[in-house]
């Protein structure tokens, strides 16, 4: 079986760029004596920077690419010359995606925007030539400073989809048939549990052109918090939604116990989430008649609710005119969005990795010295020893 092309979690190794090297040099022309410390700054290194790109829906362009390298700032020279600034390395990531430390799990940053950039790694600024450091009593500073040295850092990437309706239900509750009726979504749809294996997304077209962007996730049961199912993984996916749409079918039975055990589920994983409107639809009620859904009436929780159907399209109408209501509703705009920071031991999946890396740059290794006289310790030619003529002794 393929694998699936949506990934909403991933792990990458970042590093920025280290300054370049300040120049120890001094003026050289003809017929200028003592022209005095001209060594240029080194160039800055490049900064690791994520931007949102509302062309990308998922991070899998990011899977197979796990480390991410910025360009090293260039050396000064003379003449007061300014090293080359290294290049950045800009993360293209779909919007909605959120940044935590690999190690400690701490929320870094997060990129909602199409454009929106964020430095996450910035690069080493470059070193001080010479020319910075001449005085009335230094005239001629043989010293210059070396350039920052680089950050490293491991981050992970989490993709919360930005939708304005969250499906919340059961296996088998019907979400992703309503979906398919209401959007041009077009979800696996099957008489099995756990049909839908990652979110989708569809677009709800609404009266005068307006529409709305309705998230249906994976079905969660009893006891997801605690991994059972699929577990409360994809519930991040709901965090962004201003309503939530819980969906119970009209043959549970007890629709008021299954609608408090998803409750309960939601909490456990954010109790922020308990905050957030909800709207209880009772689906697969073409198999009720008005008294029956009269008897159930009495029993259902004190939130607003509608009965659907939607083979039959029964409710649907309704339906949206409800989410449409709550949704212009003035006190559910959301302002601000607290992001927990992650528990490692929790979130790390078959996609985690140990970071083992070697610097693949030589010229890190080496750096350039200047050797007074009194450094060099000089040889006599009587003792100096031919190779050959040593082996040739040897064989003998």
């Amino acid at each position: 079986m393929a694998a699936s092309n949506f990934v909403d979690y991933v792990k990458i190794y970042c590093r920025s760029g280290k300054g370049g090297r300040g120049s120890t040099h001094f003026h050289r022309e003809k017929f200028i004596t003592k022209g005095g410390p001209d060594g240029g700054d080194g160039g800055r290194g490049g900064h690791v920077i994520l931007r949102g790109n509302r062309n990308y829906w998922t991070l899998l362009h990011l899977k197979f690419q796990r480390h991410v390298f910025a360009g090293h700032g260039e050396g000064g020279s003379s003449s007061r010359s300014f090293g080359k600034d290294g290049q950045d390395q800009i993360i293209e990531v779909p919007c909605g995606t959120v940044v935590f430390d690999a190690e400690t799990g701490e929320y870094i940053c997060d990129v909602t925007d199409d454009g929106q950039e964020v430095i996450l790694l910035k690069g080493g600024r470059g070193g001080l030539g010479n020319w910075h450091f001449r005085t009335a009593t230094n005239q001629a500073p043989r010293y210059s400073q070396p350039g920052e040295p680089a950050l490293e850092r491991a981050v992970i990437l989490e993709l919360k989809l930005l939708a304005d309706v969250g499906l919340v239900g059961f296996p088998n509750a019907g979400k992703s048939t309503l979906l398919s009726v209401v959007s041009a979504a077009k979800p696996k749809i099957a008489d099995y549990p756990f049909t839908t294996l990652e979110p989708n997304l569809g677009i709800v077209k609404y009266r005068d052109n307006r529409s709305f962007v309705m998230a249906d996730i994976p079905g969660i049961i009893e006891g997801a918090s605690e991994g059972r199912g699929l577990g409360i993984r994809f519930l991040r996916h709901i965090e962004r939604n201003s309503l939530l749409l819980f969906m119970v079918p009209a043959d549970a039975d007890d629709i008021k116990k299954e609608y408090e055990v998803l409750l309960n589920e939601v909490g456990q994983f954010n109790p922020e989430l308990l905050d957030k409107r909800r709207i209880l639809a009772i689906t697969k009620s073409d198999m009720l008649d008005q008294e029956l859904m009269d008897e159930i009436e009495k029993d259902l929780p004190e939130i607003p609710y509608v009965f659907i159907s939607s083979v039959t399209n029964t409710g649907i109408t309704e339906l949206k005119d409800k989410l449409w209501e709550e949704l212009n509703c003035e006190d559910n705009k959301i302002t601000t969005i607290t992001h927990r920071n992650l528990d490692i031991k929790v979130e790390k999946t078959e996609d985690d990795w140990e970071v083992d890396y070697q610097d693949d740059d030589e010229e890190e290794d080496f750096e350039i010295y200047e050797y007074d006289d009194e450094d060099i310790e000089y040889v006599d030619e009587d003792d100096i020893i031919d190779c050959e003529d040593e082996d040739e002794e040897t064989n003998k």
